[in-house]
């Protein structure tokens, strides 16, 4: 479980606060996804749960270790898959997943069965002997997933995943989610597609300029509208009417 509450964030070349005393509890077991506009503050909250960012104000803690504190701890339970698959491009996709699981401590089998389960699921298996400088974008995304779920996280936390992904890569990453979800998992992921949040989230987050501006289920956000109808067209109306948190 990861909470978030009071967390403020404000970058020093800019004083609109990237973030504006944000609330949020992503439950284990579930599927948490996190909605927002270009700017919204959607990577800068993941960053900032990551321990890449640390807050200006307020607490976030990972399974009821408390950041920066206990950050080391912290990080040890989660997986990430950032939005910019920038990767050491001298480095072969097979050194690369080990010095992932050296980072995590993972045993020499584990580390075996595990690059090789989820290497044949993503279709890279036959280009982790070359050079990752070598990937184009979306065999890139594939090897931060597999890398992302050497250690088994208890926290998989997903930053615009499916961007640059095939059809089957990105299916295959949909059915893991909800996989890792079945098994107690707390899976929080950033997207745009609103036709995906849609069909795989369990609960959903909606930010817009640093502030959250809904937090539930889509049922929940139907009625608070008002209203029937698809995701996209209540998160369109939700957010170009500044309407509040609820």
């Amino acid at each position: 479980m990861i909470t978030l509450q009071g967390v403020s964030k404000t970058y020093s070349k800019n004083k609109t606060k990237a973030l504006d005393s944000i609330n949020l509890t992503i439950p284990d077991g579930s599927i948490f996804g996190f909605l927002g506009p270009n700017g919204a503050g959607k990577t800068t909250t993941i960053k900032l749960i990551t321990g890449a960012l640390e807050t200006d104000g307020g607490t976030i803690s990972v399974d009821g270790l408390e950041l920066p504190a206990r950050a080391l701890e912290a990080k040890a339970r989660i997986g990430y898959v950032p939005d910019n698959p920038e990767l050491f491009a001298r480095l072969k996709g097979i050194e690369f997943l080990n010095f992932i699981a050296d980072l995590y401590g993972v045993d020499r089998d584990a580390r075996r069965q595990r690059i090789e389960t989820y290497a044949r699921r993503f279709e890279i298996a036959d280009v982790l002997s070359s050079r990752i400088g070598s990937y184009s974008r979306g065999m890139k995304q594939k090897l931060l997933v597999c890398a992302s779920l050497l250690p088994e996280p208890s926290n998989w936390i997903l930053d615009e995943p499916l961007v640059g992904l095939d059809p089957q890569a990105a299916f295959n990453l949909k059915a893991l989610m909800r996989e890792r979800a079945r098994a107690g998992t707390c899976v929080f992921f950033s997207t745009h597609v609103m036709e995906v949040a849609e069909k795989v989230c369990d609960r959903l987050a909606i930010i817009n300029k640093g502030k959250i501006m809904f937090t539930g289920t889509l049922d929940e956000l139907k009625e608070l509208r008002g209203k029937d109808g698809s995701l996209e067209s209540l998160f369109l109306e939700l957010v170009e009417s500044g309407g509040g948190e609820a």
